[in-house]
């Protein structure tokens, strides 16, 4: 029997067959099944938490279950994926293949068959993540959707390109800069470019509350183990940016390696001490930035001010573009090499930060 917490993701449009799946790998293997009817929903779901295991159909409204591979496997990369279809084709399995399933099964599917490949499959993930341990597994903790993208979101894509996890912890939903709606399919956009996990809350915007906050983010360490974080600066003018950086200081206590990035609402006390040179990863940056439509009149958004920014902090490090950052624990290297930096020397206990509020 597979152990009982092997998540497994089926995503098939038609309620008696994804019922099967579900009853054999639940009654049977005692694994956790999650359904998803299409592949967007799929895909939202994958965001959210990544499973042990996907299991999909081809034949689906909307994107087929192959070109649903294409996009798992750059936003769940070493995560097995099972294709299904009631139909043999040769032509099916070739293009599975080629898109890099790790098994094609055929419809109906026994249910000791069923369950014994998913229990391979599950053995073999756990396998590939067990040969990736030595990568880092990054959390980005923003108070509001676009937070991160505008601190670190060049960083991010380099962790990404260097095989690193990257789960992105939005606290709220952003209300007061727009429709709550809108701006968390932005987040959920922003996050695909570089196959990023998100978790979105729903905390008031512009009245958090740092003792409310800790329990939230200490469940997210608990969930992803992260070996880096980076968050918000303590100087900064938004109390919703100093109450994030409070709870994660809390929260995050464990965690070998701690960072703060700068927002466009960081003050002069902002005293940066690591500078990542994030060459090559600045339009990966703007593609997350661009998804925030809601917010395209913000002036801090504009192509030319990123990377405006980007070159005037390269001045302190190497490279033409840099991205800065306060260190408060150092006690791990980054293992990325498309960018990434190693930190500087630890500095903890940063000034005491008093400003005044803002609205928004």
């Amino acid at each position: 029997m597979a152990d009982a917490r092997t998540r497994v993701l089926v995503v098939e449009d038609d309620a008696d067959t994804a019922g099967f799946v579900r009853t054999v790998l639940e009654r049977r293997g005692g694994m956790e099944v999650v359904l998803a009817g299409d592949a967007m929903s799929a895909l939202a779901e994958v965001a959210r938490q990544a499973p042990d295991v996907i299991l999909t159909d081809i034949q689906m409204p909307g994107m087929s279950g192959l070109e649903l591979l294409g996009e798992l496997r750059s936003r769940a990369p070493g995560v097995p994926v099972a294709v299904m279809t009631a139909f043999a084709s040769v032509d099916y399995a070739v293009e599975a293949l080629r898109r890099d399933a790790d098994e094609f099964l055929v419809k109906p599917v026994a249910a000791a068959s069923l369950l014994e490949r998913v229990v391979a499959l599950a053995a073999a993930g756990q396998a590939r993540r067990a040969a990736a341990g030595s990568r880092d597994v990054v959390l980005a903790v923003g108070a509001h959707p676009d937070d991160v993208e505008i601190g670190v979101g060049a960083t991010l894509a380099s962790h990404r390109a260097a095989g690193d996890q990257v789960v992105v912890l939005t606290l709220s939903g952003g209300a007061v800069g727009g429709d709550t709606d809108a701006r968390r399919h932005e987040a959920l956009s922003a996050a695909a470019v570089i196959g990023a996990r998100l978790f979105l809350h729903d905390f008031p915007d512009t009245r958090m509350s740092a003792t409310a906050l800790i329990g939230v983010v200490e469940q997210t360490v608990q969930d992803v183990q992260p070996t880096v974080v980076y968050t918000h600066s303590l100087h900064d003018r938004h109390q919703d940016h100093r109450a994030v950086h409070e709870a994660v200081m809390v929260a995050t206590r464990r965690v070998p390696s701690l960072a703060c990035f700068q927002s466009p609402s960081s003050t002069v006390d902002f005293r940066p001490s690591r500078f990542v040179p994030v060459d090559g990863f600045v339009e990966t940056k703007l593609e997350m930035l661009a998804a925030f439509t809601s917010q395209a009149h913000r002036d801090y958004l504009e192509p030319e001010a990123v990377r405006a920014a980007a070159r005037y902090w390269a001045r302190f490090g190497t490279g033409r573009f840099v991205e800065p950052l306060e260190t408060v624990r150092a006690a791990a290297m980054l293992s990325g090499t498309g960018g990434g930096a190693a930190p500087a020397a630890a500095r903890i206990g940063l000034p005491e930060q008093r400003s005044g509020e803002v609205a928004g």
